[in-house]
């Protein structure tokens, strides 16, 4: 049976991504997007006026807008110049990729929303503590190793517990 060229690329591609998930790899290391960057992946809002809408397309309904310049959103899909989003509320929705930056940005959570969580002078919970942040403070993300991040933000420059932030991975190195 004769397959043609797209027969033979259809294969080829379902033979390559068959190999990438049956080898065991985690989904989010499978990198096939339109932009050749791995998804998922975090972003950050580059505007404070920014549609999410229910598609693709400037022709789906927008959805809601952010409002907040520098949230951080992970990116869970592409299509074309499009990128479907989740925020740390798990709310998701398409926005246009022009509206996006690769600034990283975290937002601090805490399991109580009444406690605060500590920033140190050094990456260890024996260090000094510089500031206290509230559940929902943005912090721009400068590094990330071994559990720890150093952040900064209005009125803070210090070292918090990665686990402490929505917006890096888990054991995530961020340089």
């Amino acid at each position: 049976m004769a397959l043609g060229r797209f027969g033979m690329v259809a294969v080829l591609m379902l033979c390559l991504f068959d190999g990438a998930v049956g080898s065991g790899a985690a989904a989010k290391d499978v990198t096939l997007s339109t932009s050749g960057l791995p998804v998922p992946r975090y972003v950050s809002l580059k505007s404070d006026h920014v549609n999410v809408r229910a598609g693709p397309t400037k022709d789906n309904d927008v959805a809601w807008v952010y409002t907040r310049s520098g949230l951080p959103v992970e990116i869970t899909a592409e299509y074309e110049n499009w990128r479907r989003v989740r925020d740390s509320e798990g709310s998701e929705g398409w926005v246009y990729h022009s509206l996006l930056s690769g600034r990283r940005t975290a937002v601090v959570t805490m399991k109580n929303k009444d406690d605060l969580a500590a920033v140190y002078d050094s990456p260890s919970a024996s260090g000094a503590v510089t500031a206290r942040l509230q559940a929902g403070v943005i912090a721009q993300v400068k590094k990330c190793s071994n559990g720890w991040c150093r952040v900064l933000g209005n009125g803070f420059d210090g070292w918090i517990e990665q686990q402490r932030l929505w917006g890096v991975y888990a054991d995530e190195q961020v340089n």
